[in-house]
């Protein structure tokens, strides 16, 4: 009977076994990257790494669970289980039901989808008594998505009169007061959408120096899929996870990204090697 390791071909088998420092896998659609990612993960359980201290970030649910059943496969269903695994998104809601009460939300924080994002903005606009034919309320919360992605909060755009111009200069000039009135609006309602699990997630970290040790002493292996398409928020919490044992490997093509109009940004693989030091590069 093979061996898990003898199932990979050449390519594949190196950054598997690569154990510590960062690495950077770089292969096109089909190659295989993702299996990269899941053996790996694997090899270093067997290898005694425990599984809580092992990050694994995904783009979709899909990935995470196909990876998960796999590695269950090989090292057994109940190491498994204690895998921090999943999308980005569902990773740091997590985070943020143990440590989010620091930013004075309730344990229990309601997570709003885009309708419920949308209807609230809707109905803000109205109170507001604004022209909804101008400001559309798709378009503002689009606005909105974008601001928080680039981690511009609500101080942030007030002190940007550039971004104020911008608004002004499309027939939108109130459409600060709205984002304010939108993420008063929830913290009240003690909700986030899923923006501000990113969003809130940096500040966390950023706030609260002691939470961010915590997680990077927890997090000793960090490991993300499809890299290209992380944007500046999703960056910059990987970045201060990593920052303490620089065990991360990222695997994706630089020649793709299939998420830009979420704010991925491709200069985050391409600066991978000036963000690390001695990075393994595997093609």
């Amino acid at each position: 009977m093979r061996t898990y390791l003898e199932e990979l071909n050449e390519a594949q088998r190196a950054p598997v076994l690569h154990k510590e420092g960062p690495l950077m896998v770089i292969a096109g659609a089909g190659s295989g990257k993702t299996r990269v990612l899941t053996y790996r993960i694997a090899h270093l359980m067997k290898e005694g790494v425990d599984p809580f201290n092992v990050l694994a970030l995904t783009f979709t649910n899909k990935a995470a669970r196909e990876m998960k059943k796999r590695i269950a496969e090989l090292v057994g269903e109940s190491e498994a289980k204690n895998l921090w695994m999943g999308t980005f998104h569902s990773i740091f809601a997590r985070l943020l039901r143990y440590d989010g009460d620091k930013l004075g939300f309730p344990k229990n924080f309601t997570i709003y989808d885009t309708q419920d994002s949308q209807r609230l903005i809707s109905s803000i606009i109205k109170e507001m008594s604004l022209d909804k034919d101008v400001y559309k309320y798709k378009q503002i919360h689009n606005r909105i998505s974008a601001y928080k992605n680039n981690l511009i909060t609500v101080k942030a755009y007030f002190q940007n009169p550039e971004l104020m111009e911008a608004d002004a200069m499309a027939k939108r000039p109130r459409t600060g007061e709205i984002y304010k009135a939108y993420v008063d609006r929830c913290f009240k309602a003690g909700a986030m959408d899923f923006d501000d699990l990113l969003l809130r997630t940096n500040e966390l970290l950023n706030r609260f120096p002691e939470v961010l040790l915590k997680y990077q002493e927890r997090f000793r292996y960090i490991l993300v899929d499809e890299y290209q398409d992380t944007n500046h928020s999703q960056y910059l919490i990987v970045r201060a996870l990593a920052d303490r044992f620089q065990n991360i490997c990222v695997v994706g093509d630089d020649a793709q990204s299939i998420y830009s109009f979420r704010g991925a940004n491709i200069s985050n693989i391409l600066n991978f090697q000036r963000d690390y030091d001695e990075v393994a590069m595997y093609r």
